[in-house]
C-alpha cells in the first residue's frame, strides 16, 4: 500500500493468535480505520458502513488462526473485507444498481436557477459534495468499484490489490483501468467542483437535494473530518484535469473510523465464541 501505516509486528499477531486479549485489542485497533474506510467507500453510506466494519472485524478475529503469514497481514484483512463487501447478502440487498447515465439524469433533475442557488459558504454544500462523490462510485459494478477503491483511493499497490481480490495482477490492472476511465470521464463531464462549466454545481443542486430528503438539516458528523468544500474546489482548480477525479475521491471520506471497535468486538467474540458470524 503506497501510503500504508506501519505494519503490525509479527509478535503482536502471534500473541493475538494465541488468544491474548491485549494483543487482540491492539490488532483490531490497528486495522479498524482501514476496514471502515474501505466499507464507507464501497457502500457510500455511513450507517451501513459502520455495520459492515463491525461484521468484518468479527471475521478478522474469528479467522485469525488461519493467517499463515503468506501475505502481509493488511492484505489478508483486505481480502476478508472485500470478500464480505462483495458477497454478503445484507450488502447485496442494499446495492442500488445505479448507472452513470441514471446518476447524471438525477443530478440534473431540479437544478435551481443560478439566482436561487445556495450561498457558496453554506455548510451543507460540503455534505452534498461528499455524498455525491461517494455515491458516484455506486455506478460501478461491485467488482470494478472494489478495484477502484483499493487502487485509487486506498492506494494499494497493484499486486497487493490483486491479492486482496484474489485475481491475477493482469486482471486487476484491466479492472482498475476500466473503472478509472469511467469515473474520470463522468467527473469531468458532470461535476461542477471538478469543472467550472459543468451544469451540476453543489449550490444549484442543494435546494433539490434538501427538498427530496437526500440530506438532513445538519451535516452528518460521521463525514465531518473529510476534506472541506472550499478546499476541494481550490484543489480541483489547481490540479490537472486527468488527476481531479482521483483527488476528489481520495478526499471524500474521513480516514478514521468514527468509533473504537476494538473492545466491543472482543466482548462480542468472547460471548459468541462458538457461533459463526452471519453472512
Amino acid at each position: 500500500m503506497a501510503k500504508e501505516s506501519k505494519q503490525i509486528p509479527p509478535a503482536v499477531i502471534a500473541a493475538a493468535q494465541a488468544g491474548e486479549a491485549q494483543a487482540l485489542e491492539a490488532l483490531v485497533r490497528a486495522v479498524q480505520d482501514r476496514v471502515h474506510h474501505l466499507a464507507l467507500r464501497m457502500l457510500a453510506d455511513p450507517a451501513p458502513a459502520q455495520d459492515a466494519t463491525q461484521e468484518i472485524l468479527i471475521r478478522v478475529v474469528t479467522k485469525l488462526s488461519t493467517f499463515r503469514g503468506e501475505s502481509r497481514f493488511s492484505t489478508w484483512v483486505y481480502r476478508i473485507a472485500t470478500n464480505y463487501l462483495l458477497t454478503a447478502r445484507k450488502v447485496l440487498a442494499r446495492d442500488p444498481g445505479l448507472s452513470f447515465e441514471m446518476f447524471e439524469a438525477d443530478l440534473l433533475d431540479g437544478l435551481a436557477d443560478p439566482a436561487q442557488a445556495a450561498p457558496e459558504d453554506h455548510v451543507m454544500l460540503n455534505e452534498l459534495r461528499l455524498r455525491c462523490t461517494m455515491a458516484m462510485l455506486l455506478c460501478l459494478d461491485r467488482d470494478h468499484r472494489a478495484a477502484y477503491v483499493l487502487g485509487d483511493i486506498l492506494e494499494l499497490s497493484q499486486s497487493e490489490a490483486a491479492d486482496a481480490l484474489e485475481i491475477t495482477p493482469a486482471n486487476y490492472r484491466q479492472r482498475l483501468s476500466r473503472a478509472r476511465a469511467k469515473v474520470t470521464d463522468f467527473t469531468a463531464r458532470s461535476c461542477g467542483v471538478a469543472r467550472a462549466g459543468a451544469a451540476c454545481t453543489c449550490p444549484r443542486r442543494l435546494p433539490a437535494a434538501q427538498a427530496m430528503g437526500r440530506l438532513g438539516d445538519q451535516p452528518d458528523p460521521l463525514l465531518a473530518n473529510a476534506q472541506g468544500y472550499e478546499a476541494a474546489v481550490h484543489m480541483a482548480r489547481e490540479t490537472s484535469a486527468d488527476l481531479v477525479a482521483g483527488k476528489l475521491q481520495q478526499g471524500a471520506a474521513p480516514k478514521e473510523a468514527p468509533v473504537d471497535y476494538a473492545r466491543a468486538i472482543l466482548r462480542m467474540v468472547e460471548t459468541h465464541t462458538d457461533t459463526p458470524p452471519p453472512s
